[in-house]
Formats: C-alpha cells, structure tokens, sequence
C-alpha cells in the first residue's frame, strides 16, 4: 500500500465521506443534475403511456416496442460516448449527452405517429446512454479512492429525484394540458452544458494518460495511439453480464408501475404521486444508506443483502391489496431496488482500466440497456391485461434478481480498476 493510500485509509475512518467531497461539489453536483434530468425526461415516459396510447390508438404491449426502442438508443450511446469520452475527454461528451437528450426530449413531444414516436425515443436515448457514461467516469476519476462509493451513491440518487419531480410535475400537468407539453419542458436541462463547460474541470486521469500518449508518440516518432485497445476480459465479461440482469430485474420492477397503479389499482393521476413519492424518498435515502454501507462492509454483501429485499417486497409493491400496505411498499423497494444502482458506476470502474474505462463502462451499461428494453417487452407481452401485468412483473423480478445475486459472487481473477490509476493524485 502507498503513503498516500494509508493517509486516505486513515483520513477515511476520522472524518465523512460527504464533507471530503465538498472541494469536488461541481462535478459531484454536475453528475447529480445530469441523472437527475436524465430521469425527469424518461420517467415521464412511463407516466404517460396510457395517454399516448390512447391517442395513438395502440395498446400498452405496443409501446413496449417503443421503450425497446429507447433502450437499443441507450446501448449505441454508451458504447459511442463511451469511445468519444476515452479519445475527446470525458467533459465534452458530458455536454453534448446533455443537449442531445434534452432536444429528442422535446421532439418527443411533437410526435404525432407511432413509428416517428420510436425513432425520436431512440434517437433520445443515444443522448440519454451517452451522458450517464460520460459523466460517471468523470466522477469516478475525480473523486479520492475511498469517497467513490459515496459519490457513485450521490450521482446515481439523481435519478430518483428526477423521477420524483415527474411525478408531481404530471400530476399538475398532466390533466390539464395533456402529455405534450411535459416533454417540452425537457428542453430545459441543455443549460446544465453551461454549467459543466464553466464550472466542471475534465477528469486528472484523462488529461494524464492523453499526455503519456502523446509522449510515446513523441519518443517514438511516430504518430500517438489517441485510440486505446479495449480488451474483453473476464472482469469485463462479468460487468456486461451484471447490467444486463440488474437492468432487466429494475426495468421490471418500476416502469409498468404508474400504469399498474392506474390499471390495476384504478388510482387517479393525483393519487399516483403519493406511492411514487414514497418510492423516490425510498431510493433516495436508499442510494446514500447504500453507499455508506458499501463502505464499510463492501459492494457485494451490500448488492445481496438489497437484492433479497427486492425479492421479499416485490408482491406487495404491485399488488398489495391495501392502501397503506401499498405505500409501505414503495419506500421499502425504492431503497433496496434503487440502492443497489448507487453502487453500480464504482462496481463497473473496478472492471476496466483507465485508458479504456468510459467505453468499458459504455458497454457494460448498453448491454444492460439491452436487458431493460427486453423486459419493456416481455412484461407487458406476458401479462397483457391489468390483472396479469403485475403477476408478469413479479415473476420476471424474482427470476432475474436470483441470477443477478449469483453474477455479484463471482470474484474475478483481476480487477483492473479496484486500484485506479490517479487514487494517490486524487487522494
């Protein structure tokens, strides 16, 4: 072990990882807002699937082809971003996730045809991919070593405050201006570019291997590789295969939940806030309990301790036959679901080196968007009706946690990021 790594050891176990990010607030926050718009804009999505099928005239199961369609837009903007960020830099393709996501956002909006209604949600989730990539290597390369399962917990919590503000946004909107204009506010998060161009430095690990690139070439006359090999290794092959059930296993478990509510539980549009809410105030807290356990008694114990949670809550979560159960529920799955997320962008930086990690990250995430979009599929296509849509969703949850538990034992031989290169500059 360093010097440096034992004074970072030391100063972990005397003083709060929270207040040892405060110097590193802007991309921290940054990262935050990112996810945080990120959600608002998918999330209203979900809210709005029985408008839109209504008015298009289709069915839920239809639109299963459209969320599929989003999360294949994912997978082309992780690995895309991915490789932008390894050979541009991990700040430029932060902004331009964020407008490009933003302007698919509002587009959406003004989609009058199923087909065109597919083609922007997969053109918006390129940007939506693109940006999550991007944004969590620059976090996790700017933070000290030990503060990053907290930062990871702080940025991946964006998503449930998002998901939070859509939900009271589309209870306010939503009966009154119908669903197009919730995607017109969308458009707003293009400022967060501003923000990231001005306030946000690019990643120290970043700017140090470019420069050893450069350097090489300059030794060696010869042109610099700006281009990193990647190389599918087993701690590779294991964060690919972790997402894809992980992200099938969430998927299942929350993005029928506003329509089971209102099909199934006949809530009105105002009575979906509450669950939803207690859902989001769940993962929020959730995501930070996770992240200080993961501290302390490390990812994997944590990872499997939440995912039987999930399997434990996940009947009463859709289809408690009471009020209060129903709500109890919610909070109790927004924590263990979601908690486990908080842990996921320093899971996937230990299984990828530094030159390579945005796309490996990239590709880990694409491939679990594949994951997500089969389950907007095939939850829908198995339980067609109100009455067998929650039943779909529980079974496939259950399944897919069991295989997820079984993928976060293994222990890879080599983990070519659990000591990241940077963690004494960064310390």
């Amino acid at each position: 072990m360093t010097d440096a790594t034992t004074r970072s050891a030391v100063t972990s176990s005397s003083q709060g990882s929270l207040s040892a990010l405060l110097p590193y607030w802007q991309v921290t926050f940054a990262s935050f807002l990112g996810w945080f718009l990120d959600a608002f804009d998918q999330t209203t999505l979900m809210f709005t699937l029985p408008d839109i099928a209504h008015d298009f005239g289709c069915t839920i199961a239809n639109l299963g082809a459209v969320l599929m369609g989003q999360s294949i837009g994912r997978a082309v903007g992780n690995t895309g971003w991915g490789w932008l960020a390894d050979r541009y830099g991990r700040k430029p393709a932060f902004m331009l996730g964020v407008v490009w996501f933003a302007v698919f956002s509002a587009l959406t909006g003004l989609s009058h045809h199923f087909y065109v209604l597919m083609a922007v949600q997969f053109m918006f989730g390129i940007g939506f991919g693109g940006e999550w990539t991007a944004s969590a290597a620059l976090l996790m390369e700017s933070v000290p070593a030990w503060t990053r399962p907290m930062a990871s917990a702080l940025m991946m919590s964006g998503y449930e405050v998002g998901y939070f503000v859509a939900a009271g946004v589309q209870a306010l909107i939503l009966p009154h201006y119908g669903w197009r204009v919730l995607f017109f506010i969308g458009l707003a998060p293009a400022a967060l570019a501003l923000f990231i161009r001005i306030g946000v430095p690019e990643s120290p690990v970043w700017l140090r291997n470019r420069e050893a690139r450069l350097a090489r070439g300059r030794k060696e006359h010869a042109p610099p590789q700006l281009r990193p090999k990647f190389r599918l290794t087993g701690a590779a092959f294991q964060a690919i295969a972790f997402m894809s059930f992980l992200e099938f296993q969430k998927a299942a478990i929350y993005t029928y939940y506003p329509t089971i509510l209102r099909g199934s539980h006949h809530l009105t549009q105002q009575a979906v806030f509450w669950p939803v809410t207690l859902y989001c105030i769940g993962s929020f807290g959730g995501k930070v309990f996770c992240g200080w356990l993961a501290e302390r008694f490390g990812e994997v114990r944590v990872m499997l301790s939440a995912l039987v949670v999930v399997m434990l809550t996940i009947w009463p979560f859709l289809s408690a036959p009471s009020w209060n159960m129903l709500l109890i529920a919610a909070f109790v799955m927004g924590g263990a679901a979601s908690g486990i997320f908080a842990l996921v962008p320093h899971y996937l930086a230990q299984r990828f080196p530094s030159d390579t990690r945005s796309f490996g990250m990239g590709l880990g995430y694409a491939l679990g968007s594949i994951g997500q979009g089969m389950a907007q599929k095939f939850v829908p296509m198995f339980g067609p009706t109100a009455l067998t849509l929650p039943l779909s969703a529980e079974i496939f949850v259950l399944g897919t946690s069991l295989v997820t538990g079984a993928i976060a034992l293994i222990r890879p031989k080599e983990l070519p990021g659990e000591h990241m290169e940077g963690d004494e500059t960064a310390s």
